[in-house]
């Protein structure tokens, strides 16, 4: 099942769960704007190329539209559309006064030197500048793209509306990014699985675990993961897969990916098939790559006892359904990998104020928006009888669906 029409089925569910009132419910469904643009650039050879770029803003009921842009040579207008409708269940989860939003362009970053990049950005944002704003809708990096990215974003249209660093989010720090911005996801990962092993009598140094994907998410939670005396005995990336029943040594694995950018031939653990980690034995399996990882084929041949959803979308509805049965609890990924957007929010907070937080508050109030959410969460599930996925998007629906009444949205 494609990842709209996953994100939809659970939109459905939820909305039956809270009663809501079909013409609200169709009206929230619907996307705000949908932009599709051409962007041609001279490449360094003297050739033109061009690539078409896109901007799903989904809903602005609570506040400015929020989400990444990222470049993928498969960026699918039906995928942006249900990350954007994610990014509006998911920043109302935590509670941050954001609607959702999703970009990207499609082409290969690596197929396109620094400058081709750079111009790259530079034209896309010329397209949609007068669409975005510190107040309409706030870019951010995803897949592909990074605080460069947003640097030149941010240059571009500041050439438009003026100096407005908080036009996006994921800046460089000089340029008014937030301290901790970097680690906020893999950071928020550990918050999360931290509130709900409390629930089950347990802390993360008494159990095992395991990290599919090993880029920004992935290596920040394992690092803190590792800190707290949790024992990750697998981890894999693009590169390959290694395990130590022992635990990996967290610290040296990842000087050994700086050094070779790569796992392979760690000395510190064995290689095995990618195909076998998310099946290998363990109390935690954090998926932190791509969506669709959890399937019918291999759901019944998980042996975890917990999934935290690192990733957008990493276990299919079918898979849902057969980890459910076998009593597996699954943290959802609107809430689990909520760390980025929420201290992004803290960077936007900090650049409308022009007054910057030490990187101590920023990972102290980061802890209070997850537990406080997790909470929120866990009241929904006793309220309507559900399991924690429904909890959080009955949650995040229901506080979108509660600001669209209030504004009054048949006028």
């Amino acid at each position: 099942m494609n990842a709209l029409a996953a994100t939809n089925r659970n939109f459905l569910h939820a909305s039956r769960i809270l009663g809501l009132d079909s013409k609200i419910e169709k009206s929230l469904l619907i996307p705000f704007r949908e932009i599709k643009v051409e962007c041609t650039i001279p490449k360094d050879d003297g050739t033109l190329a061009s690539y078409v770029g896109f901007r799903i803003q989904h809903d602005n009921a609570r506040g400015p539209m929020k989400g990444g842009i990222r470049y993928h040579p498969e960026v699918d207008p039906d995928e942006v559309n249900a990350l954007a409708q994610l990014m509006t269940w998911k920043t109302a989860v935590t509670n941050i006064p954001y609607g959702g939003a999703k970009g990207g362009i499609g082409c290969n970053p690596r197929e396109l030197s620094i400058s081709e990049q750079e111009r790259l950005t530079r034209v896309f944002t010329q397209r949609i500048h007068d669409l975005i704003g510190i107040h309409r809708d706030v870019p951010a990096p995803d897949m592909g793209t990074n605080a460069q990215t947003m640097a030149w974003i941010l240059d571009e249209y500041s050439k438009f509306h003026g100096h407005s660093p908080a036009v996006v989010t994921g800046k460089p720090i000089d340029l008014g990014g937030s301290l901790g911005r970097e680690a906020a996801t893999g950071l928020g990962v550990v918050f999360a699985t931290e509130s709900l092993l409390a629930e089950y009598g347990k802390s993360i140094s008494d159990l095992k675990f395991v990290i599919q994907g090993f880029g920004n998410v992935g290596s920040w939670a394992a690092r803190f993961i590792h800190q707290r005396g949790g024992k990750i005995v697998a981890v894999s990336d693009i590169t390959g897969a290694i395990e130590n029943p022992d635990g990996i040594d967290i610290p040296a694995l990842l000087r050994h990916k700086e050094a070779n950018e790569s796992l392979k031939e760690f000395p510190g653990g064995d290689v095995i098939d990618p195909n076998d980690l998310l099946v290998h034995e363990c109390d935690v399996l954090i998926p932190c790559a791509l969506g669709g990882v959890l399937n019918k084929e291999n759901a019944a041949d998980v042996k975890a006892k917990f999934i935290i959803e690192a990733a957008n979308h990493p276990t299919d509805p079918e898979a849902d359904e057969i980890l459910s049965k076998k009593g597996v609890v699954i943290l959802p990924d609107i809430y689990a990998n909520s760390g980025g957007v929420t201290v992004s929010y803290f960077e936007w907070v900090q650049n409308i104020q022009g007054f910057m937080w030490e990187e101590e508050k920023v990972n102290r109030e980061l802890n209070r928006y997850m537990r406080k959410a997790f909470s929120d969460i866990k009241g929904m599930c006793k309220t309507h009888g559900c399991n924690l996925r429904m909890g959080a998007f009955t949650l995040g629906v229901n506080r979108v669906a509660r600001a669209t009444l209030l504004r009054g949205w048949e006028a």
